[in-house]
């Protein structure tokens, strides 16, 4: 009898949990019911084969939109040459270095140089590693399914990041001309030597775990990642290239002229002589996220290039006021630091940012009415790009009209590798800023000097910035 009640219990159990999966699946009747007003007219049937034919970009495109750009500029800094990243996610790096090498050339007025991006990034990388792998053993007494641990393995190593990250390697490590450190295959191409790395380190992390556990010394533990990320080092020295101590190096005018002898200099006093002081205190991050509060400032937890570095650390504010911080820096020749979820509404071929671009709803017979705050919170939008700020248009009242940045995917790009985005662009996908300190009124500067309020890294809006 018991084992009957048993059965009769079981069935009925899963009788039930079959009845709710029914009830959340598309049954018969459903699908009858969303078939049932598929029919199509004649002007519908056509644009479905169109649709089908076709990029939808190039159906939606509003071309009452696609009149020739205004490329005029009340406030623009000066030009300089147009840098590309190539097939990598390095345009945090990029645009960082745009920032220093202009700073750069107003200070001097007449000198010039291009910053090796591959020798930062090879100090990215392997401190990215040594943040990993002592990151696992910080956190080696939870589980492997712990929500922290997981944080860890699931992205050991990769190629994004924000200034905080050239701010805290450029301290650490200095620069070094492109010249004297050229690009790789590998620095132009990450993927795969990101993914063998990464491996590799996944691979070195459950040892590291493994040793913890069986109650090794803290110092056996150190010495045996201090031998890992000796590994590492030598797959980056042979797929990036190892980093030189000291180079030789002539200064030259932007006409390409060379300015007395050549000179010999370290990473370190070269970085003393083209920027001066330390990157760490000269600037406050400003961000833009319609969900939190305004004027509170917060830590990304984690969210860091060097073990011993910088958390991604911003003021939020809203977008008038960060307009007006960009605006101020502009005025005075500075380029800024941007970041923007840039593949929104992007006309690629112009180069061209704005709401108008395209009309997907038109097309489709619907509407997208999210909010800047709810596009963030349902991982529709967030900061999937940086950019080097350049320009901005006034009205006659001192209002934005459009923006300028210099890209980093070639010359050949958009408006000769810049983009243009109108104001209501600007505001709807725009999401950081890096405002040297002199330019933030004194309340604002209070502000971000309050404790920061901790936020977690899996948010939607904290990812770092990499290419699309």
């Amino acid at each position: 009898m018991i084992q009957k009640l048993t059965v009769f219990s079981f069935a009925l159990a899963m009788s039930a949990n079959c009845m709710a999966q029914a009830n959340g699946g598309i049954s018969t009747q459903m699908l009858q019911s969303i078939q049932k007003n598929q029919s199509m007219s004649r002007t519908e049937r056509a644009l479905a084969n169109a649709i089908a034919a076709n990029s939808i970009d190039n159906l939606a495109k509003n071309h009452a939109n696609a009149s020739e750009l205004d490329t005029h500029f009340s406030i623009e800094t000066p030009s300089q040459s147009i840098t590309d990243q190539k097939s990598s996610g390095r345009c945090w790096m990029f645009s960082g270095m745009n920032v220093l090498r202009a700073n750069f050339a107003k200070q001097t007025d007449s000198l010039t140089v291009d910053f090796s991006q591959a020798y930062l990034f090879f100090y990215d990388q392997l401190e990215k590693a040594n943040l990993f792998l002592q990151g696992v053993i910080d956190c080696a007494d939870k589980p492997l399914d712990d929500q922290r641990v997981q944080f860890f393995f699931k992205n050991p190593l990769n190629d994004g990041g924000t200034f905080c990250g050239v701010a805290d390697l450029a301290d650490k490590y200095g620069l070094v001309p492109k010249s004297v450190m050229p690009e790789s295959y590998s620095s132009d191409n990450t993927a795969r030597m990101s993914r063998l790395i990464s491996s590799k380190l996944r691979e070195q992390g459950l040892q590291l775990r493994k040793m913890v556990a069986d109650k090794k010394k803290a110092s056996t533990i150190q010495e045996e990642k201090t031998r890992m990320l000796g590994l590492i080092y030598k797959m980056l020295a042979m797929t990036i290239g190892e980093p030189p101590s000291e180079f030789t190096y002539t200064f030259r005018t932007k006409n390409g002229k060379a300015t007395g002898e050549a000179r010999r200099f370290t990473p370190k006093s070269f970085f003393q002589e083209v920027v001066g002081e330390p990157l760490n205190g000269s600037f406050i991050m400003v961000m833009n996220d319609p969900r939190r509060p305004y004027h509170k400032t917060y830590e990304v937890e984690y969210d860091r290039h060097t073990y011993d570095g910088h958390n991604w650390k911003y003021l939020n504010l809203p977008m008038d006021e960060i307009e007006q911080l960009a605006i101020a820096s502009l005025k005075d020749g500075r380029k800024l630091y941007s970041s923007y979820d840039v593949g929104k509404m992007l006309d690629r071929q112009r180069g061209y940012g704005d709401t108008e671009n395209f009309d997907y709803g038109a097309l489709f017979g619907t509407t997208f009415e999210m909010d800047k705050a709810q596009r963030i919170s349902t991982f529709e939008s967030g900061s999937t790009h940086a950019m080097t700020l350049t320009a901005v248009d006034l009205d006659a009242q001192g209002h934005a009209k459009k923006w300028k940045v210099e890209n980093s995917w070639g010359s050949s790009w958009g408006q000769q590798g810049c983009m243009i985005m109108s104001d209501r662009w600007f505001r709807e996908y725009m999401f950081r800023l890096v405002v040297n300190k002199k330019y933030v009124p004194a309340e604002l500067l209070r502000m971000s000097e309050q404790k920061p309020v901790m936020v977690m890294p899996e948010d939607p809006l904290f990812q770092d910035d990499q290419d699309l």
